[in-house]
């Protein structure tokens, strides 16, 4: 269960990035690390994923992090002896999880700061958490679509 050590790291990481933000910069403060295409923005998200909100929203959104962080961690327990990738991308979900629930519990809000544009579109302000469950998703895919019809042939 190596990888839950990768977990932790990136917890930290997510964490460490969070804070350094919120001490040396503005809220709503953008600083242009490329100009018109990557930004430090610094905003909170007391919404769920992309801003989304309703009333209760919080608790309830809470709660189903924390329920389904649990389930993630027992799913890994079960596959610890499959693919590194599959579980690399579960360890990366959990850390992504772990990051944005301890925002969420002890600042009731989440840190966003990453802000890509193209011009004038730009893609919602996002935080290394999120990057890391979106990354962690297209690894159980690629385990799920690529790597385990592979392993099915190999066993013909």
């Amino acid at each position: 269960m190596r990888v839950l050590f990768v977990s932790a790291i990136l917890v930290l990481a997510d964490q460490i990035s969070k804070a350094i933000v919120v001490r040396t910069m503005s809220l709503y403060e953008s600083i242009p690390i490329v100009q018109d295409f990557f930004h430090f923005t610094y905003i909170t998200n007391d919404g769920m994923a992309f801003g989304i909100d309703f009333p209760f929203g919080y608790l309830i959104f809470s709660a189903v992090s924390v329920l389904l962080t649990v389930f993630l961690f027992f799913y890994l327990w079960s596959v610890k002896n499959h693919s590194i990738v599959i579980r690399l991308g579960l360890a990366l979900i959990i850390a992504g999880a772990i990051g944005n629930s301890i925002d969420r519990l002890f600042l009731g809000e989440v840190i966003d700061f990453l802000d890509f544009m193209i011009g004038d579109f730009s893609w919602y302000i996002f935080n290394l958490a999120d990057s890391y469950v979106t990354v962690g998703m297209v690894l159980i895919l690629i385990d799920s679509i690529i790597l385990e019809k592979k392993r099915e042939k190999a066993q013909l």
